[in-house]
């Protein structure tokens, strides 16, 4: 299977890796929805430290190969993010080179964390790098956006406000090192789902995006307060489509130590913000021997 071009024989580029980080919305508030049925959403966006793995080997032919312990059930077909991307990319730039990805799977799938995004993003900066081409181009921005909305934010996969349906990026921010516990209960969550159940009329007019400037809190308190007076908009629908949700979300605000909890994106994945990273791996030894076979991540965020 193709493997990471890291220590393969002399000749191949070495740094052909690259992780595809879990992307987690630390609040999430829809503005509106367009008269052409998207609707523009306003989100400070983290990453955790936790992902998927992808690598390039430039000497095979164009492919997928998926390895790890969440690839069962997904295609290595033209229809795999991965390759959606790497068509696109070929596609506006057709001299270039491409070769066999390999992606070791680690998060769950339609879980609100972006992981189908974050692999086509990391497939962009495969291919920018053997390419030669910056990962701040704007054409491989705009090949991001076409492929879905949260494969912009993906790309450097740093902290920052994200608006519209994901096009627009704000500044990166530098946000103080988050301990969190990820949590995702087995379910997946379709996005149109929660949209419909969301409910809202098409309109001309929508609310203000946040200023991208808006100052930071340094610190992990600070930043806790922040966002206990934000909320992600989603959670309503997601639980009327994924009531477990809501047991996820009870669960995380009962452990020692939990500060915010809260859904990421539109679902199921949760997460649980602590002081420190003790208090975050205690939690999860608890939430362990309870959950019957959830997802659990303890992590940083930032």
């Amino acid at each position: 299977m193709g493997r990471s071009a890291a220590g393969s024989a002399a000749g191949k580029p070495a740094d052909l890796t690259t992780r595809a980080r879990a992307k987690v919305n630390l609040d999430l508030r829809v503005l509106g929805r367009r008269a052409d049925g998207y609707h523009e959403l306003d989100s400070l966006v983290a990453f955790a430290g936790i992902g998927d793995e992808l690598s390039l080997d430039p000497s095979g032919p164009l492919g997928l190969t998926i390895s790890g312990p969440r690839s069962a059930g997904l295609e290595a077909g033209p229809g795999n993010l991965v390759l959606r991307a790497a068509g696109a990319f070929l596609t506006a730039y057709p001299d270039s080179r491409s070769g066999a990805f390999h992606l070791v799977k680690r998060l769950p799938v339609a879980s609100g964390i972006g992981g189908g995004s974050a692999d086509a993003a990391a497939a962009l900066r495969l291919l920018a790098r053997l390419n030669g081409l910056p990962p701040a181009t704007p054409r491989l921005l705009e090949i991001a956006a076409a492929i879905g909305a949260d494969v912009p934010v993906c790309l450097e996969s740093r902290a920052r406000l994200m608006g519209g349906i994901g096009e627009r990026l704000g500044p990166s921010l530098r946000l103080p090192q988050l301990p969190a516990l990820l949590v995702n209960p087995g379910v997946p969550v379709e996005t149109v789902a929660v949209f419909k159940a969301l409910g809202l009329a098409a309109s001309g007019e929508l609310a203000q995006l946040r200023p991208a400037a808006e100052a930071v809190p340094a610190t992990v308190p600070g930043l806790h307060a922040r966002l206990a007076a934000s909320r992600n908009d989603l959670e309503p629908p997601a639980m009327q489509v994924a009531p477990v949700v809501a047991e996820v979300l009870e669960r995380l605000r009962a452990l020692p130590g939990c500060r915010l909890a809260r859904m990421s994106g539109s679902g199921a994945t949760c997460y649980a913000l602590f002081e420190d990273k003790a208090a975050s791996l205690a939690a999860s030894r608890d939430l362990r021997r309870e959950s019957g076979g959830w997802w659990i991540a303890p992590t940083v965020l930032r």
